[in-house]
């Protein structure tokens, strides 16, 4: 018998648009688990895996830039695709007031506000991607094509260069 997960905001938002999404589980108990070992946990490539980061501009508006889990945000490049002059990640403590979601629980999708949001383009190569699914030890799979749909956001190179 399978366990049941309960739904996240995150889940609700993806059931009301009848967005199809598959749910993966990992073993969050230890809460240190960084973005390329959930993809290992899950049996799934990090570049497929990608991670929510909250900002905020001088302007004191917030942005949420969504990443593979192997890559760094680039916050010159994000703060030119959304025209700030600067922008820099939120304290953690500020993620839960902000977006409803806790570090490492932190979807794109749910928020209890709608924030400009930019996934890396690199999202647009795949079919599927993974992202967090509104609490530690949820990830979601989804077409990244509906993503404009339910968020909505923008698809951009938002990542630093590897060296």
């Amino acid at each position: 018998m399978t366990k049941k997960i309960k739904k996240t905001n995150a889940m609700r938002s993806l059931d009301q648009e009848k967005v199809n999404y598959t749910c993966y589980e990992y073993d969050d108990s230890d809460n240190m688990i960084d973005g390329i070992t959930v993809a290992n946990m899950i049996g799934k490539d990090p570049s497929l895996v990608f991670k929510t980061l909250v900002t905020t501009s001088n302007s004191h508006a917030h942005y949420v830039f969504v990443l593979p889990v192997d890559k760094e945000l680039d916050l010159k490049k994000a703060a030119k695709v959304v025209e700030e002059k600067k922008i820099e990640l939120i304290p953690v403590k500020d993620i839960e007031k902000t977006t409803g979601y806790i570090k490492g629980g932190c979807s794109p999708i749910g928020m209890k506000k709608r924030f400009v949001t930019i996934f890396h383009e690199s999202a647009l190569q795949y079919k599927r991607i993974i992202c967090n699914g509104g609490k530690v030890g949820i990830q979601i799979e989804i077409d990244p094509k509906l993503l404009e749909n339910i968020c909505p956001c923008r698809f951009a190179d938002i990542c630093m260069e590897e060296q």
